[in-house]
């Protein structure tokens, strides 16, 4: 469990948040990122890196590791949560933190307000738990890359979510509406009701059955599977209005095993309702009877999405702005047909035929336009003299040996100038309280 203490928040200077940030820069190439890294990075004035980098050791923002063979710092997750609330704090999102309402496998849930004392949701997520660590088995956030850290993840997820959130609740459907995120936080309305697995008796439960069934229902027609819709992902108030959480696993309905993950999600209902309730029923919807009506998933980019089908939502866009393009561009098209009539009144060339003509004609139809305004026109000869134009070849060296010598040696000076920079300012307080205690020593040695 990682413990979220945020009364140090509020005393962290400028100087702190800047070494912060200068470690999670170095992070993106990094998995420990040296000491002289970050005191590059951050480049503080009157230097003092380490002595800072020691005291957010202190408060656990960061962690020192020695057995690997390059030393140095990285983030945890109390730092990461630190860095999301300050520039959410910032951007007066948030003032103030509350208790928790839930834990889950992948993420903690908290109550925050802003200035005016309205409450909403903070979700941080929290990959790498070890309940769930199979992340690259069951989500796919990595894609193409390999390995990533789990702070990374977490930021993916976070990402994902607040998409399919904002994307969802534009189109009415029952979700939490989003207000802002960064990095691995998402703050988000306070949706009224209560989890599905804590409400015993429901006053009607077939409407509630029918309701869920038809939720499911819609988000297939939007091309998305919820794929974890269960007892512990929807809230219901005292009126039985259904709401849905959870969002970051939601797949396509072209994936590969979309059937699957849909008939999970309707047993899931089917077997709470038994379990629960005592109802039972054999009206069920099953994907093949269902219609995609909109694309949200294409949009989106949810995992399993074809790429036939990316491929003709780009041709529909293209298509509509060509239409654009159709209209607004009439006179030139009358131009054009001007100019055609005169071709057809042309002249048949002397010594061929009509029938060679029409095979002429027909293979054109087949041949494909000439793209050199609008496409990059590939033509051997053309580029040869663009070639022949923009590059020029040297053979022989305009410089001489000792010069490219003296060149050489001013690089490394200047490198050499900028390290002993960062060091001196780190020296800087070390040597002034040595001096101190110096002079007292001295000043002692007159009292005997």
């Amino acid at each position: 469990m990682v413990k979220f203490d945020i009364r140090q928040l509020r005393y962290l200077s400028r100087e702190e948040f800047r070494c912060l940030t200068a470690v999670e820069m170095g992070m993106k190439n990094h998995e420990v990122v040296p000491c002289e890294l970050i005191a590059s990075i951050a480049n503080l004035r009157h230097g003092g890196c380490y002595k800072i980098l020691r005291d957010l050791v202190q408060y656990k923002l960061i962690r020192y590791d020695h057995k690997s063979a390059s030393r140095g710092y990285h983030l945890t997750y109390a730092g990461y949560d630190y860095l999301a609330l300050k520039s959410l704090s910032n951007k007066d999102v948030i003032y103030s933190v509350g208790n928790k309402v839930g834990v889950g496998k992948e993420s903690d849930i908290y109550i925050v307000a802003d200035q005016d004392q309205n409450q909403y949701i903070l979700k941080l997520h929290r990959l790498g738990r070890i309940c769930f660590r199979k992340v690259k088995e069951k989500r796919d956030y990595l894609k193409h890359r390999k390995n990533a850290s789990w702070l990374y993840l977490s930021r993916l997820a976070a990402e994902r979510e607040f998409s399919f959130l904002k994307a969802l609740h534009t189109r009415g459907y029952p979700v939490p509406e989003p207000m802002a995120f960064n990095r691995h936080a998402i703050v988000m309305a306070l949706a009224p009701g209560y989890p599905m697995s804590q409400v015993r008796n429901v006053t009607n439960t077939s409407k509630v059955y029918n309701r869920l069934m038809t939720l499911i229902v819609r988000l297939a027609q939007m091309g998305l599977i919820h794929g974890d819709f269960n007892e512990f992902n929807l809230l219901i108030d005292d009126e039985e209005h259904i709401t849905v959480i959870d969002l970051p696993q939601m797949i396509s309905t072209s994936h590969e095993n979309a059937e699957y993950y849909f008939d999970r999600d309707v047993e899931c209902i089917r077997t709470w309702f038994k379990k629960r309730y005592n109802f039972d029923s054999d009206e069920r919807p099953y994907l093949k009877e269902v219609d995609c009506q909109q694309g949200v998933d294409i949009e989106m980019k949810a995992s399993g999405y074809s790429k036939e089908l990316a491929q003709k939502f780009e041709d529909l866009t293209l298509n509509t702005k060509e239409g654009d393009e159709e209209q607004s561009g009439s006179e030139e098209e009358e131009y054009d047909d001007t100019e055609s009539e005169e071709s057809e009144g042309e002249s048949v060339t002397p010594g061929v035929s009509s029938e060679e003509d029409d095979a002429e004609s027909e293979s054109g139809e087949d041949e494909a336009p000439n793209n050199e305004e609008f496409q990059a026109f590939r033509d051997k000869q053309k580029m040869k003299k663009k070639a022949s134009h923009t590059f020029k070849v040297c053979n022989k060296a305009s410089l001489s040996k000792d010069e490219i010598k003296k060149k050489v040696r001013g690089c490394v000076a200047k490198k050499q100038l900028k390290k002993q920079r960062i060091k001196k300012g780190e020296k800087y307080y070390l040597n002034k309280e040595k001096r101190l205690n110096v002079n007292e020593i001295k000043g002692a040695e007159n009292w005997f």
